[in-house]
């Protein structure tokens, strides 16, 4: 039985749903953390709902936090990484599914952002669902699985990649991995590396993320903000 996720969530402004944003935390972390970004987009995107939900497990390490999955399962063969998203996928399909019905909102008015390993099961769970959202934003995250990503299954989607070139956590050099995998199968991928900036999100990468969910929102029909 796939486990149930939840979150916090701020309601659309306006009052009526046209678009969502999920919000997908890092390791160790929880629902609370990302939901803060959130409220800072929420005056500019008014028909907009934000959520954030908990990651299904537990963390191994922190237990008031959560992790997608286990990091002490991982090793560098990036076979193993990916039998890791693979198994937290569910959880996350089943969420949005639900967050797409309980706010009347279509797929393609959805947008996807994660940090660290948020991020990366953004950028894995995305191009495997049945219908493309409008869009996803990783902070500091790593692409799985690249070659996948050229399958004829798989969804084409905007992506937007923003990394720190002090990042201690996740290698610098994941964001040239994320435009190299996207560009060669065929995605519309833009990637910015900030210098000085470690492992976070700084104001630059805020700034240019709502203006990405506006651009990925006008090319889906919708205006973003009144």
């Amino acid at each position: 039985m796939t486990k149930l996720i939840d979150g916090p969530f701020i309601a659309p402004k306006s009052g009526a749903a046209k678009n969502l944003v999920v919000f997908l935390h890092g390791y160790g972390s929880n629902g609370d953390d990302l939901i803060s970004i959130g409220r800072e987009w929420a005056p500019y995107l008014p028909d907009t709902a934000f959520v954030s939900p908990n990651a299904p497990e537990v963390c191994e390490i922190w237990a008031q936090g959560y992790q997608w999955f286990s990091i002490r399962a991982i090793d560098p063969d990036a076979f193993e990484r990916e039998k890791q998203a693979e198994k937290a996928m569910p959880a996350l399909n089943a969420f949005l599914d639900a967050q797409l019905e309980k706010w009347g909102v279509p797929e393609s008015h959805l947008l996807v952002v994660g940090f660290s390993q948020g991020a990366m099961m953004a950028m894995y769970t995305m191009p495997r669902r049945q219908r493309p959202c409008a869009g996803v934003i990783g902070y500091s995250g790593m692409l799985i699985e690249a070659e996948a990503l050229k399958q004829p299954q798989m969804v084409k989607i905007p992506v937007l990649a923003i990394h720190g070139d002090s990042d201690e956590v996740v290698p610098p050099a994941s964001l040239g991995a994320i435009e190299s995998g996207f560009s060669a199968a065929g995605y519309d991928v833009e990637t910015v590396m900030r210098p000085g900036l470690g492992h976070g999100i700084d104001g630059f990468g805020l700034t240019r993320g709502l203006d990405f969910i506006k651009e990925c929102l006008d090319k889906a029909g919708n205006s973003a903000a009144a």
